[in-house]
């Protein structure tokens, strides 16, 4: 949000962010909040650990203020800004509560001046050549899939083309380097003493656009320069990566035409060739209400659908994406089911789990079609997610479609309900896009 306000304007800005927290520890084991949260509250709905266990858990998963210490949603932006020229080189990893954050954001002050003195604008910074490397950088990171949308929603403000299809595009090339939660084993405090973002980027110089500007005043090829891996277990050499061909793919297909966005990195292999049977819910209060009902005789291969979880349909697009699995499967020692709906998920969640369809279900995309015995195809090698139905059956049932009524239609909340947009083209809402500037000729200094 505050790189879409900076775009938006066009003065000179930069962004220090406030970091991870220190690592979370439970039994001999450190642990990340929140990816060790979902892993262990499976467990207890399992109930192969006792509610004391997860107390125990629980009390030991934040040791200090901070963001997730996962490559959750926070982490990854802070990556992702970096990777943007928009904040200090080296920042994103530094732990919150370490002296050298304090260090970095005195620097900023320093950093500010010297912007506005050269009359340094986001857009001068923020261009096609960034978002290209922001992209690798997501995809080398392992970052969440909520940087998909964010990154459309601030090209949008400063008029910058970056559609769905380059992420994909630039997976090809990308290799994941970073060994860190959800998508490996460490965390962002072992990121930080590993070298951070610089020994990534040093990784993969040769795919980046190293003549962009950052806020120092340096191009990302001098920002860069020097910087070494401290641990290569942590972070990987190009020789010895976690995953080739990037860690997020864009999907299409008759249930996402606009596009899905699966996280190939902390999904599980066996399910990213599938083809299962959907168990359908039309919305977060019925999936609450009954995943956990024998009744629904939901096996390990069926697919798990829900509808109106969308920028629409929640409304906001909330995290509801990773759906559970029901208790009772989890006792049978089910970790994973393919799980598609159009909502979002949490950086620090994992598993076979498709977001963001689009056209979402409330606005009439295929997805408010399918229905419980459906079969559903996922072939992430190509690239597809489909509906195992013909096109006169989809047509039938497009015709007996009826969309909700919208919640609101008056005050702020009928204004988002009538302009946001869909999660390809970044969820902005639609008279917000495009930088608008109006003091661009009116900044002066002394």
């Amino acid at each position: 949000a505050a790189l879409m306000g900076a775009a938006s304007v066009d003065v000179p800005a930069l962004v220090v962010t406030g970091g991870p927290m220190l690592s979370g520890r439970f039994r001999n084991e450190d642990v990340g909040a929140c990816t060790d949260c979902w892993r262990l509250h499976d467990d207890l709905r399992a109930d192969r650990i006792s509610q004391a266990d997860w107390d125990e858990f629980e009390s030991g998963m934040c040791r200090s203020f901070g963001h997730c210490s996962p490559m959750g949603t926070a982490s990854t932006m802070a990556c992702v800004t970096e990777a943007l020229g928009m904040a200090p080189s080296g920042s994103a990893a530094i732990p919150a509560v370490d002296s050298r954050r304090r260090h970095v954001a005195e620097r900023a002050g320093s950093q500010i001046m010297d912007l506005v003195a050269a009359g340094t604008r986001p857009s001068d910074i923020m261009t096609r050549a960034a978002f290209e490397n922001a992209i690798r950088t997501l995809h080398a990171i392992g970052g969440s899939t909520n940087a998909v949308i964010h990154l459309m929603a601030i090209a949008g403000r400063l008029g910058v083309d970056v559609p769905l299809e380059l992420f994909d595009d630039l997976a090809a090339s990308t290799p994941l380097l970073l060994n860190i939660k959800p998508s490996g084993t460490y965390l962002m405090e072992d990121f930080f003493y590993a070298g951070g973002l610089p020994a990534v980027h040093a990784q993969i110089s040769d795919l980046l656009n190293l003549d962009a500007l950052t806020v120092s005043g340096r191009t990302v090829g001098e920002a860069i320069s020097g910087a070494r891996i401290v641990n290569d277990d942590v972070i990987r050499t190009r020789e010895r990566p976690l995953l080739t061909g990037g860690s997020l793919a864009i999907l299409r297909g008759n249930v996402c035409p606009d596009g899905a966005v699966l996280k190939v990195s902390a999904a599980s292999g066996v399910l990213l060739q599938h083809e299962g049977r959907a168990v359908v819910f039309r919305g977060v209060d019925e999936l609450h209400a009954t995943i956990d009902d024998p009744s629904l005789d939901i096996q390990a291969d069926d697919v798990l659908v829900l509808q109106n979880g969308g920028p629409v349909g929640a409304p906001g697009m909330p995290e509801y994406g990773h759906l559970p699995i029901p208790a009772y499967l989890l006792r049978q020692g089910v970790t994973d089911m393919v799980r598609i709906s159009d909502a979002r998920m949490s950086g620090t969640g994992f598993g076979t789990v498709v977001l963001h369809v689009t056209p979402e279900s409330a606005v009439g995309g295929p997805l408010a079609l399918i229905e419980t015995g459906d079969r559903i195809r996922l072939d992430t090698a190509g690239r597809r997610l489909d509906v195992l139905l013909g096109d006169d059956e989809l047509a039938d049932r497009r015709r007996a479609w009826v969309p909700r009524p919208p919640s609101d239609t008056r005050g702020y909340r009928g204004l988002y309900l009538r302009t946001v947009m869909q999660a390809n083209h970044g969820c902005d809402l639609d008279f917000l896009v495009g930088s608008s500037a109006p003091v661009r000729a009116g900044i002066t200094h002394g």
